[in-house]
């Protein structure tokens, strides 16, 4: 009798397992979510929209984007983190929630690394510091030196912006005063009406007003000038020698995501970042392809957590 309860118990185990790798298997067979934390008009939000219809385009499913801004990406990771892990919702993240909120903030709701696994990597691309066509400040010499005497108001939508213009101030020997918004499409608005005295943001998400002469931009923060915007300097060109920074983003899953399906959509991601499409994309919005499979991003996240922690350990920076 035992053996027969046991025999059965197996066999039940056997036909649960073979459905679940059936499912697996056929994965996806309804639509995609991909979560994104900031509003509509930013550069992870370009995106996770592009980097979307190309994934729809290679599982041949639709794929949704679905804005949920604020709390400095919080509410957008703990939705994620919530969601059924089944490979149907996914996480368009930047550095700043997965690897500066986790220096600067207590009680997150969530853990960057055990959470969530990566997918792949998508672009990087660096900040550039711009002001209003009216605003008195010509140079980042000039900024730099009426923060001296007086704080300027800055607009940044992360915590990796506010930790990246707070570390630009420390070096500077000046005072900014962090002006946060949810996403950088009001920001622009804002800088364009001469609201700000400046602000950080994404370069990819204000090269077109940039080129189009709707605001100025002073300063990149990238290794080498824009080939884009050969006359805009970097921060490191005005005496900053260490000062680079750029902003990543990357989709994600929940780490208890069946490992088949992780592999399906991360060798779909791969595929479109090997195009020059692709390539094209990342270049119009001011950055460069950052093609990580899902091992090399672990690392690269890893890396950055402790390249933050040590920003935040010079500037004193602890979490509140």
């Amino acid at each position: 009798m035992e053996t027969t309860r046991r025999q059965l118990l197996a066999l039940a185990g056997t036909a649960i397992a073979g459905q679940a790798f059936a499912q697996s298997n056929a994965f996806p067979t309804r639509s995609i979510r991909i979560v994104v934390p900031f509003t509509p008009g930013s550069g992870s939000d370009t995106s996770a929209r592009y980097f979307g219809d190309q994934l729809g385009a290679q599982v041949g499913q639709a794929v949704v984007v679905e804005n949920k801004p604020g709390a400095n990406g919080i509410i957008a990771l703990q939705s994620v983190k919530n969601a059924p892990a089944d490979g149907y919702t996914l996480l368009l993240a930047s550095n700043s929630p997965m690897a500066v909120n986790p220096l600067i903030i207590r009680d997150l709701g969530y853990d960057s690394v055990k959470d969530f696994k990566p997918i792949s990597g998508l672009t990087r691309g660096m900040n550039v510091i711009v002001v209003s066509n009216e605003s008195r400040f010509a140079t980042l010499e000039a900024l730099l030196a009426a923060a001296k005497s007086q704080p300027l108001n800055v607009g940044t939508y992360s915590a990796g912006y506010q930790l990246a213009a707070a570390w630009l101030a420390s070096m500077a020997g000046c005072a900014f005063t962090n002006v946060p918004y949810k996403g950088q499409a009001p920001i622009m608005t804002d800088v364009i009406g001469n609201q700000l005295d400046f602000a950080l943001v994404d370069l990819g998400g204000a090269i077109q007003q940039i080129k189009s002469g709707r605001i100025k931009a002073l300063a990149v923060s990238g290794e080498a000038r824009n080939p884009d915007l050969p006359n805009v300097p970097t921060v490191r060109e005005k005496g900053f020698n260490e000062y680079v920074q750029y902003s990543w983003v990357s989709f994600y899953l929940r780490s208890q995501t069946p490992d088949d399906i992780t592999t399906k959509l991360a060798e779909s991601l791969q595929k479109t970042l090997a195009t020059d499409e692709a390539r094209a994309f990342a270049r119009k919005t001011g950055g460069e392809l950052m093609p990580y499979p899902p091992e090399k991003m672990q690392r690269f996240h890893l890396e950055e957590i402790v390249r933050f922690r040590k920003i935040a350990a010079i500037m004193n920076i602890k979490p509140e």
